[in-house]
């Protein structure tokens, strides 16, 4: 456990605060290109559970087009995930205004990743914890193996954190994060763009 876990809160918004200073010119130059390669909008933004479950607005760089088919259903992530997109998305630099996120409160750097409100009612007791402390940009479960690992192993991973989170803890994912992102693993799972579809339970 954090041995003065009310830091956690200003720690994270100083550090997100000093990552928009420092990454302003990035965000800006991402924001231009993410308009001409992919149109508008810029951002992607969806309803997210934060602590508790609460809902919060989480905002990300739009990686995918707006194609639809005949009927006018958008087409499957793979279809519609372009390589430019695919490329932020490898290089987590789609994740980067999430830092907002932070600087308000609404996420952490390190904590169980915020997934989709559709599937709150879908946890088992166990699972559920993982709402027990603040979603975080990066967390123990995508440290070890992020999207390519199987829901029951993201979730048993989350809830350890919840059960082991400290200064420390958080400060190693931090570090293993940079290395992970670096080697770009983990990004999705086989045969899917991103992560497949949470069904419920242990499935």
């Amino acid at each position: 456990m954090w041995g003065c876990r009310k830091m956690k809160r200003p720690l994270d918004f100083l550090c997100s605060l000093a990552g928009l200073v420092v990454l302003a010119p990035l965000l800006l130059l991402l924001a231009v290109l993410v308009r001409i390669c992919l149109g508008a909008p810029v951002f992607f933004c969806q309803q997210r559970p934060g602590i508790g479950g609460r809902p919060f607005l989480l905002c990300k760089f739009r990686t995918m087009t707006d194609q639809r088919d005949l009927e006018g259903s958008l087409l499957p992530d793979v279809k519609r995930l372009t390589p430019f997109g695919r490329f932020l998305r490898s290089a987590s630099l789609d994740e980067l205004p999430t830092l907002f996120n932070v600087l308000r409160g609404d996420m952490s750097l390190v904590g169980p990743r915020p997934l989709l409100m559709e599937y709150l009612p879908l946890y088992t007791p166990e699972q559920v914890r993982r709402h027990e402390v603040r979603p975080g940009i990066t967390g123990w479960a995508q440290v070890n193996g992020r999207n390519a690992l199987s829901w029951p192993e993201k979730f048993r991973l989350d809830v350890w954190y919840v059960d082991h989170r400290s200064f420390w803890l958080d400060l190693k994912i931090l570090m293993l994060t940079m290395a992970k992102v670096f080697r770009r693993e983990g990004i999705s799972q086989p045969g899917s763009a991103t992560a497949e579809k949470f069904t419920g339970g242990d499935s």
